[in-house]
């Protein structure tokens, strides 16, 4: 299967990813692995890349864009991949499409998680990460340590990230709905959109995602 995930920050993108991937025995193909591994292997696109960051700017669209058609036409997603982070705007989608068309291939579904934006943004406000080590991962919330700002594993100080903070993830998602949610509607003119509910426990949802690609299988 060839498939588009969507969502907002906070709404287990990355998680869910992982598991779908393994699930459909497809590479997960993920913006953020793309540009670390062109640059750490010096690639032609990873120093065009690390050019534009080290001064600042953003990458453009056509340096990401040939970084996910080169992982693409990689061996092992001869049969399917899940792309997660691309396309981030329209602009990314439609030059998927022309990519996927050059290889006489098509998407079979976009999976778009959604989660209430009062919700994202307590999921991830609420996050405390270990100064000691950042493997350890609290939340005020749903995961409290037994003593505020302690780390339960090692005792670090317990801090949140600065892109944790609610001003941040009410920026991120304002980026999100301007950018990246147009895209949504982008796919459901080509009838590809599969709305997950992306609330409660994490097998559930890769429950609902999985069933949802199966019942979107069989009709096709």
């Amino acid at each position: 299967m060839r498939i588009v995930l969507v969502g907002p920050p906070g709404a287990g993108k990355g998680t869910q990813a992982t598991r779908l991937a393994e699930k459909l025995r497809i590479p997960h193909i993920s913006t953020g692995d793309l540009f670390r591994a062109n640059i750490s292997q010096q690639t032609e696109l990873g120093k065009l890349a690390k050019s534009y960051m080290d001064a600042g700017n953003l990458v453009p669209d056509e340096v990401t864009i040939a970084m996910a058609k080169d992982r693409m036409e990689q061996p092992d997603a001869e049969n399917g991949f899940l792309l997660d982070g691309f396309p981030r705007n329209v602009s990314q989608a439609e030059a998927l499409d022309e990519v996927l068309e050059t290889e006489d291939v098509k998407l079979d579904a976009v999976l778009d998680l959604e989660a209430p934006e009062e919700e994202v943004v307590k999921r991830i406000a609420g996050r405390r990460i270990c100064r000691r080590d950042s493997a350890h991962v609290f939340h005020v919330t749903y995961s409290a340590p037994k003593k505020e700002g302690v780390c339960d594993v090692c005792g670090g100080e317990l801090y949140q990230r600065d892109d944790d903070s609610e001003e941040t993830v009410r920026k991120r998602l304002e980026v999100y709905h301007t950018q990246t949610e147009p895209i949504i509607d982008y796919y459901k003119t080509q009838g590809l959109v599969v709305t997950i509910n992306a609330m409660g426990p994490v097998d559930e949802v890769t429950g609902r995602a999985l069933e949802a690609l199966k019942r979107e299988g069989d009709e096709k």
